[in-house]
């Protein structure tokens, strides 16, 4: 069982292009509910089917290293704006996670209790959309986005956007929060920084954020609540569910 504190927030990576063995997506089949394989089925492409069969098993068998639990036996149920939370009763505490996927990869964040919101991209594969910059983010990142070179402008603009994914999941709140009513800065010694709209009702203090690359085509942000006054510490791991595990090279990553 592996210990589960504010202190320490878990990421479980998955690359689930490389799963490709039948007997062992099968053993994930297994492990789901009735309704998450009829979901699988609805995806029209092979690729999505294996990449919701994936997510669903890694969910499942990564709680099960957090709690006495068996995979197939957690629970979950969406709150008001459809972020699935853990059902199962009489926990011994309660367990934050959040997901998100793009090109081939899986990031799964799982933390005790505080607020923990995750997003990630492949930055090689996906043209950034700059246009759409004037909508969805603040005045003083549009302004600082439009005072770089053209070429730091795509890199700047994935960095704003996997951020702001992080935060409003860390919420809970889905697109209920305006994306241009808070935003991010950058300090010369790379700390994150976050504006945020009175009317959001939030405070910067609140949250702590780290943006990283765990692969060279990949950008992850995190946005976590924090803790007290404790430095929280982000523990990395490559995974292939039911199979092995291992700590990512570096794979300890502190808060800035």
């Amino acid at each position: 069982m592996l210990e589960l504190t504010p202190e320490k927030i878990d990421l479980w990576f998955v690359f689930f292009d490389a799963i490709q063995d039948e007997s062992l997506l099968n053993q994930y089949r297994r492990l789901l509910t009735q309704a998450e394989r009829q979901q699988e089925k609805r995806f029209y492409f092979v690729k999505d089917q294996r990449r919701y069969l994936i997510t669903r098993a890694l969910v499942r068998t990564v709680l099960s290293r957090y709690a006495p639990i068996a995979p197939e036996q957690w629970l979950f149920a969406a709150n008001a704006y459809g972020r699935p939370e853990i059902a199962n009763a009489h926990l011994s505490q309660k367990i934050s996670f959040n997901l998100s996927h793009t090109q081939s990869l899986i990031v799964l964040g799982v933390t005790s209790g505080n607020a923990l919101g995750v997003d990630t991209e492949n930055v090689r594969l996906r043209q950034a959309p700059l246009e759409i910059a004037q909508h969805y983010f603040s005045p003083a990142e549009v302004r600082a986005l439009s005072e770089l070179p053209i070429e730091t402008q795509y890199q700047r603009f994935f960095q704003y956007w996997t951020l702001k994914e992080s935060y409003i999941k860390a919420r809970g709140m889905g697109l209920s929060i305006p994306l241009d009513q808070f935003g991010f800065h950058f300090a010369a010694d790379r700390e994150i920084g976050i504006s945020i709209h009175p009317a959001l009702n939030d405070q910067p203090s609140r949250w702590q954020f780290w943006q990283f690359k765990p692969a060279a085509d990949y950008l992850v942000a995190v946005c976590a609540e924090r803790f007290g006054s404790a430095k929280q510490t982000l523990i990395m791991r490559n995974s292939v569910p039911l199979v092995k595990e291992e700590l990512l090279e570096g794979g300890l990553c502190h808060a800035r």
